[in-house]
C-alpha cells in the first residue's frame, strides 16, 4: 500500500539540477494524493507489488513513476484503474519497517504520461512519455497580476490556518515561473483527488495557474467562513463566562443582603424534598453528592439538566410511602364476590395471603401468574384484588417488549435516559406496595437489545427483589412489598426459569350456566348503563342469553358475549332515541332481529350408531369441544391416509392406533392380513382448522377398530385419552373443559383415563351430577364400552337375516 503519511508535512524542495529520466520506469500506484512537480511527500508502502517497485527503483537510479488510483478502496488496481498521467519522482531517504513495510520520502521531478504497461509481475513496469513544460517567457502584465493574486490568496489562506510565516511568504514572492507557482499552490490546497488530477493533466502553465487561482478563491471563502464561525464560537464562550461571573457576583450580593436567588432557592427546595423522601442511607449519600455537583454547575448547562432529572426521580420515588392494607377477611371476600362470579380458587388464594399477612406483618408479597384464555377476567381480577386490599393498582403490558431497558431502565450516559417501567409504575402509584400487574408475560420478545424475561428474574424473585437495581438510579430499591401479578394465555411460552419463580393459577373457561349468571349479574346492567338506557324497561330472558352464548359466540371468556349484548343495547337505544317506548323484551325468538343470523352452529350430533365414526373431546383456547373422528377402509395395499390438517402429535397417535389394531387383530375380531389388501383413511372434520395434541389417540383407535371390524360405535359416549402401542390409556389435560363440551353436545357419558379421576374434583358439582364418567386403563376397556355388536347381514336373494 502506498499512501501519504498524514503526520508529516508536505514540502517543496528547491532543486533545479536537471535529472535524466529514462523511458521505462517502475510504477508505484498511490491513493488519496496527487504528487506535483517539486513536491516532497512521505509515503508508506505496504503492498508487495509496490515494495518490489521501490526496490527496483533503488537498485537503479532511484526514479519511479507515481500515478494515482481512480478508486482508493481497490487493493490491487489493474492498469485501467490507474490514471494515465502521473509524476516522475526521486526516492530520497527510505526506512524499512519491521513489519515489511517501507517509509520513504519522494520528490516530484516531472510530469509524465503512461504509454504502455510492459510488465505486470512482480511489479508494474511502464513505458512513459515525459510531458515537457513550455519554455518560460517574460510574463506580461496579466500574468504578473494573476501570479500576484495567487500569492496573496495563498498567504491569506495560510494566515487563516495559522501557518503563515515570513519564510513561506518570501518563498511565494520569489517564484517567477507560473508553472512552478501553480504546482506549489496546488500541492498545499485541500483538493479532491479528481480536482488535483485534472490540474496535473493541464499542460499549459498559464491555464493551470488560472485554475489554481479559481480554486484558491473558493478555498479562501471557505477559510473565511470557518474563521467567522470560530470567532463567533469564541464570542459565545466569552459571553457565557461573563454571564457566569455576573451571576456569581449577584449571588454574593443576594447572600450579603439576606435574599435568595433562583438557584439558591432551587437547591434549598431539593434539600427539603430529599429530607422528606426518607430514602435509604446509601441513596441519600448519592443524592447529596449529585446535589453538590449541581451547586457547582452552570444552571443552563446540559449536565445540570441531567442532574436535575435524576434528582427529581430520586425524590419522587416512594422509598417509604405505602398504603395501609385492609386485613378484614370478610370485607375482602365481599369485594371479590361483588366483582367476580365463581373463580373460587383464585379468591381463596388471595384470602389466604391476607390471612397470613394479618398474622405476619413482615411477609413478602407472593408472585402470582394467572394463566387462561382471553376474556376470563385476569386483568379485572387484579383490579378487584387491589380494591379488596385498599392498594393502588398499576398495569403494564409486556406483549412485544424486546428491550431489556424497558425493565431495568437506561444508563444515565444516554440522552433521554429514564428508569424502567417498574420504577415508573411505582412513581405513578406513589406507594411502594401497589398491586402491580404485568399482562402478556408469555409474549415477551428477545433481540440484540437483551432479554426482558431474564431481567424479570430479579424483579419476580422474593429473595432478590429486596435490592432491585435499576440502571438509571443505579441504587438498590426494595420491591418486596409489591404484590406482583402476571397474566398469560399459555404457560408453555414462558421461560422455565421465570415460570419457576411464579405461582401459576389457571383460569379455565366458563360454563354456559356461569356465563348466563355473569351476564345477568354484571354484563347486562353495565351495558344498559353504558348505552344510556338503564332507566328504560329492558329485559333479557335467560333463554335469549343462552342462545347468544351458544350461537353468536365461541369463546372460553366473555368478551364477545359482552359485545353481542352491547349490540342489542345499542339497537334498543336507537329505538328509544327515535321516540319509541318500552318495555323491550329480548327472547330466544327475537334475538336474530337484533344480531342477525347465528354466527356459530353447534356440531350436528349423530342420529344413530355408525361404523368408523367415534366421538372425541378436544381442548382449545375457546374451551372444550366435540371432535368427531371418521375412519374408512378400501381396497389397496395397506397405506394410511390422514386428512383434516392434523399436527405431528395427532399423526403419531393415528400411527400408534394402527399399530395397536394390527398387533391385536385377532382379539379384536379383525381379519388377519388386512393391512396387505386394504388402505385406511382417517379424517377429522373440519378440514380447514389445524388440530394437534395427544387427546385424540383413544378416539382414533376406536374409529379405526370399528371400521376394520365392522362394529358400530355408540353415539352417546364421548372419550378422551392418549394411547400407547400396548393399548394403555394415558392421562390428558383440560378434563373440565372437555366435560363441559360433552354436556353442551348432550352426551352424558364420558370415558376418561383412570389417572384423570383426580381432575373430576375441579368440575362443578352441578356438571358432575349430569354426567357419568367411565375411567379406563386400556383400549380393551374402551372398546368394551363403546363398540356395539356387529349388525347381522341380510341375504340379498331372499331378504332374510343371516346369523
Amino acid at each position: 500500500m502506498a499512501q501519504i503519511d498524514r503526520d508529516d508535512r508536505v514540502g517543496i524542495m528547491d532543486d533545479d539540477e536537471p535529472v535524466d529520466i529514462p523511458p521505462v520506469l517502475p510504477l508505484l500506484p498511490v491513493r488519496d494524493i496527487v504528487v506535483f512537480n517539486y513536491m516532497v511527500v512521505p509515503l508508506f508502502v505496504g503492498r508487495e507489488r509496490s515494495v518490489r517497485a521501490v526496490d527496483a527503483a533503488l537498485a537503479q537510479d532511484r526514479l519511479l513513476l507515481l500515478a494515482t488510483q481512480r478508486d482508493a478502496a481497490v487493493e490491487n488496481p489493474q492498469p485501467e484503474e490507474i490514471f494515465e498521467v502521473g509524476t516522475v519522482a526521486m526516492i530520497l531517504p527510505m526506512l524499512k519497517l519491521p513489519d515489511g513495510r517501507a517509509k520513504l520520502l519522494v520528490q516530484g521531478l516531472a510530469r509524465a504520461r503512461i504509454v504502455a504497461y510492459l510488465e505486470n509481475k512482480p511489479f508494474y513496469k511502464v513505458k512513459i512519455e515525459k510531458i515537457d513544460e513550455p519554455p518560460a517567457q517574460e510574463p506580461d502584465l496579466e500574468i504578473q497580476a494573476l501570479m500576484r493574486n495567487v500569492c496573496e490568496q495563498g498567504e491569506k489562506i495560510l494566515e487563516f490556518r495559522g501557518e503563515l510565516s515570513g519564510e513561506v511568504s518570501a518563498i511565494l514572492q520569489s517564484i517567477e515561473d507560473p508553472a512552478r507557482l501553480a504546482d506549489l499552490a496546488a500541492s498545499n490546497l485541500r483538493l479532491k483527488t479528481e480536482e488535483a488530477q485534472a490540474l496535473l493533466e493541464t499542460d499549459h502553465p498559464i491555464e493551470r495557474l488560472r485554475r489554481v487561482n479559481h480554486l484558491l478563491s473558493r478555498e479562501l471563502e471557505l477559510s473565511a467562513m470557518q474563521a467567522k464561525i470560530r470567532s463567533h464560537a469564541r464570542e459565545e464562550i466569552s459571553k457565557t463566562q461573563r454571564e457566569y461571573f455576573l451571576r456569581e457576583e449577584m449571588r454574593a450580593i443576594h447572600k450579603e443582603l439576606g435574599d435568595m436567588d433562583d438557584r439558591t432557592r432551587e437547591i434549598a427546595e431539593y434539600k427539603a424534598r430529599i429530607s422528606k423522601a426518607k430514602m435509604s442511607r446509601r441513596a441519600k449519600k448519592e443524592v447529596d453528592k449529585q446535589l453538590s455537583r449541581l451547586e457547582q454547575m452552570h444552571p443552563d448547562s446540559a449536565e445540570a439538566s441531567i442532574v436535575r432529572t435524576y434528582l427529581d426521580w430520586m425524590v419522587e420515588l416512594p422509598w417509604k410511602r405505602s398504603t395501609q392494607d385492609v386485613l378484614d377477611i370478610e370485607k375482602a371476600k365481599r369485594v371479590l364476590d361483588e366483582d367476580h362470579y365463581n373463580l373460587q380458587k383464585v379468591k381463596d388464594r388471595i384470602l389466604e395471603y391476607l390471612s397470613v399477612r394479618k398474622l405476619n406483618k413482615q411477609m413478602k408479597g407472593p408472585i402470582l401468574c394467572f394463566v387462561g384464555p382471553p376474556g376470563v377476567g385476569k386483568t379485572s381480577l387484579g383490579k378487584s384484588i387491589a380494591r379488596a386490599m385498599n392498594r393502588r393498582f398499576f398495569r403494564i403490558s409486556l406483549g412485544g417488549v424486546r428491550d431489556e431497558a424497558e425493565i431495568r431502565g437506561h444508563r444515565r450516559t444516554y440522552v433521554g435516559a429514564l428508569p424502567g417501567r417498574i420504577l415508573q409504575g411505582l412513581k405513578q402509584c406513589g406507594t411502594n406496595n401497589p398491586v402491580f400487574m404485568m399482562d402478556e408475560v408469555d409474549k415477551i420478545g428477545t433481540d440484540f437489545r437483551g432479554d426482558p424475561a431474564a431481567a424479570l428474574l430479579e424483579v419476580l424473585d422474593p429473595e432478590q427483589n429486596t435490592e432491585f437495581s435499576d440502571h438509571y438510579i443505579n441504587l438498590p430499591f426494595d420491591l418486596s412489598r409489591v404484590l406482583f401479578i402476571t397474566t398469560a394465555n399459555l404457560a408453555d411460552p414462558i421461560p422455565s426459569a421465570l415460570r419457576d419463580r411464579m405461582e401459576i393459577i389457571e383460569l379455565t373457561g366458563y360454563t354456559q350456566e356461569e356465563k348466563l349468571a355473569i351476564a345477568q349479574r354484571f354484563l347486562v346492567p353495565r351495558q344498559l348503563k353504558d348505552n344510556g338506557i338503564a332507566h328504560v324497561a329492558v329485559r333479557f330472558s335467560p333463554e335469549a342469553i343462552r342462545k347468544i352464548i351458544a350461537e353468536y359466540t365461541l369463546e372460553a371468556g366473555l368478551r364477545n358475549l359482552e359485545r353481542e349484548i352491547a349490540t342489542v343495547c345499542r339497537k334498543i337505544a336507537r329505538r328509544v332515541a327515535e321516540g319509541k317506548k318500552g318495555p323491550f323484551l329480548i327472547t330466544r325468538g327475537n334475538v336474530h332481529r337484533f344480531l342477525g343470523v347465528a354466527k356459530f352452529l353447534p356440531e350436528p350430533g349423530q342420529d344413530e350408531h355408525e361404523v368408523g365414526v367415534a366421538s372425541g373431546l378436544a381442548w382449545t383456547q375457546a374451551g372444550g369441544e366435540m371432535l368427531y373422528v371418521e375412519a374408512a377402509t378400501m381396497q389397496g395395499k395397506g397405506e394410511l391416509t390422514l386428512t383434516g390438517q392434523l399436527g405431528e402429535v395427532m399423526q403419531e397417535s393415528a400411527k400408534a392406533a394402527l399399530s395397536y389394531a394390527r398387533s391385536h387383530a385377532k382379539a379384536l375380531g379383525i381379519r388377519a392380513g388386512f393391512y396387505e389388501e386394504k388402505d385406511l383413511h382417517i379424517h377429522v372434520p373440519a378440514g380447514a382448522i389445524p388440530k394437534d395434541g395427544p387427546s385424540a389417540g383413544v378416539t382414533m383407535a376406536t374409529a379405526l377398530v370399528s371400521a376394520l371390524s365392522g362394529r358400530p360405535v355408540r353415539r352417546d359416549i364421548a372419550m378422551t385419552g392418549e394411547i400407547t402401542l400396548r393399548g394403555r390409556v394415558l392421562p390428558v389435560g383440560g378434563v373440565k373443559d372437555k366435560a363441559l363440551a360433552a354436556l353442551r353436545a348432550k352426551v352424558f357419558k364420558v370415558i376418561i383415563p383412570e389417572q384423570n379421576q383426580k381432575d373430576l374434583a375441579e368440575i362443578p358439582s352441578r356438571v358432575r351430577r349430569k354426567l357419568t364418567f367411565i375411567p379406563v386403563r386400556s383400549m380393551d376397556e374402551v372398546l368394551k364400552h363403546v363398540l356395539c355388536p356387529k349388525p347381522p347381514k341380510r341375504s340379498k336373494a331372499k331378504g332374510q337375516v343371516r346369523s
